[in-house]
């Protein structure tokens, strides 16, 4: 990814296929990689690894880079920690799930 798709990130336009390095995700969301890896730790979000002979790099999806803006928007406008980011992310996804079902019975 170069400077110029950076940018569009910036500006809101997020590509599922484009792989982040960690780097460019703290980057983009303004974070010190160390809250980032907490949230791996965390399974906030996680990250494709890649390894190059002895090193393993991490890459991350379009999807850990929204998770991650949502995660510090929690943290930062509601002072939620990462125990309780994760749970709402896990109660976000039951509703969508939930929310599915429910659509899916009304059409049959």
């Amino acid at each position: 990814m170069d400077s110029h798709d950076l940018s569009l990130v910036h500006t809101g336009t997020v590509i599922e296929e484009t792989k982040l390095t960690l780097e460019q995700l703290c980057d983009a969301c303004g974070v010190q990689t160390d809250w980032v890896v907490s949230l791996v730790e965390e399974s906030i979000i996680e990250p494709q690894e890649d390894t190059e002979g002895e090193r393993s790099l991490w890459y991350f999806s379009g999807a850990s880079l929204v998770r991650v803006r949502s995660a510090l928007r929690l943290q930062r406008d509601l002072g939620v920690n990462l125990a309780g980011i994760a749970l709402a992310f896990d109660l976000i996804e039951e509703l969508d799930n939930l929310r599915a079902q429910l659509k899916k019975m009304r059409h049959d």
